[in-house]
């Protein structure tokens, strides 16, 4: 399979269209809110060593900031190149003999005003070198957990993958609790989701049944979260339960910075800073 085929065109048209629907769906919750904010979108190329790479794709960051949502990055990207010789030995397919790479994907973090409603992330991509290959997820992240949210939400990606792949569930669900914990603090970043990685695209066939499965994480984060937003964005919050927000934001931007392997490809890829850190928190606390 080559770096750049149809596969990536429309694995990247579905990412820009579940961008979309997600968007629009975060501003509907805006105006309920009696708020009007809305999300602004800012395009950016792919860069190397400070230096715009000719035909190296880039993509859009989707930034708001609002009543409901104090931060809320939604973006998407495209981009191919070569990775480091160094770097390229660490991703699947890739060597320093053949560090090319196409990758596509949408990336989402929610940080929420109230510390009742979830902060959330989900995302999905598609990646080839000499592989090809879908990942993606989505995890929860409540300052304050409720223990109905955390059983809806599971069910729900408990649901996409069961239509797929009995096995998919309790083995994605296990990747995302192994994944998401923040050794030097010895905790999880939330209370888990899924996480998948190297669902691999051998023929069409495979790529249709990985894409389909792609496809059915994105719904369901789509029908799973703003119920679960709506549920607890009007709910009364005292200083206590304000500054539990703001510790464990620390905890998540920890994670983000130090373990995420997110992070790491996109800075080693070249991507736009702002939308690869658009993950951090609008303010967090260490005490």
């Amino acid at each position: 399979m080559s770096n750049w085929t149809d596969h990536t065109a429309r694995a990247r048209t579905w990412f820009e269209t579940l961008r979309d629907r997600i968007c629009a769906e975060f501003e509907a919750i805006e105006r309920e809110a009696g708020s009007d904010a809305s999300f602004t979108y800012t395009p950016w190329n792919r860069e190397h060593e400070g230096e715009a790479v000719a035909n190296g794709g880039g993509g859009v960051q989707g930034l708001m900031k609002g009543k409901v949502f104090e931060k809320v990055g939604v973006n998407v990207s495209t981009v191919h190149g070569e990775f480091s010789k160094e770097f390229a030995g660490t991703i699947n397919g890739a060597s320093a003999d053949a560090p090319g790479f196409t990758a596509t994907g949408i990336s989402l973090v929610a940080h929420m005003a109230n510390p009742h409603v979830p902060a959330v992330h989900m995302n999905t991509r598609f990646l080839t070198t000499s592989k090809a290959w879908f990942g993606g997820g989505g995890d929860l992240n409540p300052p304050i957990p409720y223990d109905e949210d955390t059983v809806e939400f599971h069910a729900t990606y408990k649901a996409a993958c069961d239509r797929h792949d009995a096995e998919y569930y309790p083995k994605f669900k296990k990747w995302a609790d192994d994944y998401f914990w923040i050794p030097h603090r010895k905790v999880h970043r939330g209370v888990g989701g899924i996480f998948y990685d190297h669902l691999e695209c051998a023929d069409d066939a495979a790529f249709d049944a990985n894409f389909a499965f792609t496809r059915d994480v994105g719904e369901a984060f789509l029908a799973v979260f703003p119920t679960l937003v709506r549920r607890r964005m009007g709910m009364a919050f005292n200083d206590a339960e304000k500054l539990r927000q703001l510790e464990y934001r620390g905890r998540y931007a920890e994670f983000n910075l130090v373990w995420d392997r997110g992070t790491l490809f996109g800075l080693k890829t070249g991507g736009n800073i702002d939308a690869i850190l658009m993950s951090l928190p609008p303010q967090a606390v260490w005490i």
